[in-house]
């Protein structure tokens, strides 16, 4: 059977098969020392190939083969280890969130999201939110913000989550896309209010890779490429 990684739980993984089912997965031993250098073989977003484990009294499956990757975003460790984490793989696109104000979103924080992509071959959407909370003044320097990256050929998308704003245009962009959603922490990529606009009114069966509070921000600022 096939089937795309959607969660990774320890030595078990979530895997979405083709009939939209989804079963809890652990790696077939052999399958760990199969030239694997990263500390996880198996990776969210990964296509696998699994068969129903036997001798399980529970419905569970064993991963027994992984696709190609057409391209993966890694976390490098600081310390002397030098390992390295898998954190997201087969990606279209990575929709970065950023806030002008409340929080402030650097454009050191920028910058860096967007050479780390870039080294990983991934498209990067800059996803402006809040914009109903902007007086005239930070909507005038949103302008200027935009223009400057969209010349630099990166797509912007002014919105907000809270008020839907902006919302049927980010739904073309995003349908049919698996993409790798980020940003700091309250920016909005994980309130309530982004999750209804990602899930309930785009109504999309999308695959979003959705990390961990401030863990991509966590990996910017201490890998080296």
């Amino acid at each position: 059977m096939k089937g795309l990684v959607i969660k990774s739980t320890g030595s078990w993984y979530h895997v979405q098969l083709e009939d939209g089912t989804v079963l809890d997965c652990r790696i077939k031993g052999k399958f760990r020392t199969k030239g694997i250098k990263t500390t996880n073989p198996i990776a969210v977003g990964d296509n696998v190939s699994v068969e129903i484990d036997e001798e399980s009294e529970a419905r569970t499956g064993i991963i027994y083969d992984l696709a190609e990757r057409k391209n993966y975003i890694i976390r490098k460790s600081i310390n002397l280890s030098k390992q390295t984490q898998i954190i997201a793989s087969n990606i279209d696109q990575a929709l970065l969130v950023v806030t002008l104000s409340k929080p402030r979103t650097s454009f050191g924080f920028i910058d860096r999201f967007l050479v780390t992509a870039e080294a990983y071959h991934i498209p990067v959407v800059l996803l402006f939110n809040k914009i109903d909370q902007y007086d005239e003044e930070d909507l005038a320097f949103l302008e200027e913000v935009v223009e400057l990256y969209e010349k630099i050929g990166y797509p912007c998308r002014k919105i907000s989550a809270l008020k839907s704003i902006g919302i049927k245009e980010l739904k073309v962009q995003i349908t049919g896309q698996t993409s790798l959603l980020s940003g700091h922490s309250g920016v909005g990529k994980s309130t309530q209010s982004i999750k209804l606009f990602l899930v309930l009114l785009f109504e999309l069966p999308l695959f979003l890779l959705l990390p961990k509070k401030g863990f991509i921000q966590q990996h910017l600022q201490k890998c080296t490429h």
